[in-house]
C-alpha cells in the first residue's frame, strides 16, 4: 500500500511538474504578443495621426475652393 502511494504521489509530483513548465510556456507567448501589441498600436496610432493630418488639409482646400467658387458665382 506504501508503494501504490508513493508512486502515486510521483505521478503528481510529475504531473504539477509538467503542468508548471506549460504555464510558463504560455506566459511567455502572453508576454510576446503584448510587445507585439504594442509594436502594432504604435504603427496604428502614427498611421491615423497622418490620415487626420490629410482630412485637415483636404477640408482646409475645400473650404477655400468654395469660397473662391462663391465670389465667381456671386452675381
Amino acid at each position: 500500500m506504501a508503494k501504490k502511494l508513493d508512486e502515486y504521489r510521483n505521478n503528481i509530483t510529475l504531473h504539477l511538474a509538467r503542468i508548471s513548465g506549460d504555464i510558463e510556456h504560455i506566459k511567455e507567448r502572453v508576454d510576446s504578443n503584448n510587445q507585439y501589441l504594442k509594436a502594432i498600436n504604435g504603427r496604428l496610432r502614427s498611421a491615423e495621426n497622418s490620415i487626420s493630418w490629410i482630412k485637415g488639409i483636404g477640408s482646409t482646400i475645400a473650404f477655400i475652393v468654395s469660397i473662391c467658387i462663391g465670389f465667381l458665382f456671386k452675381e
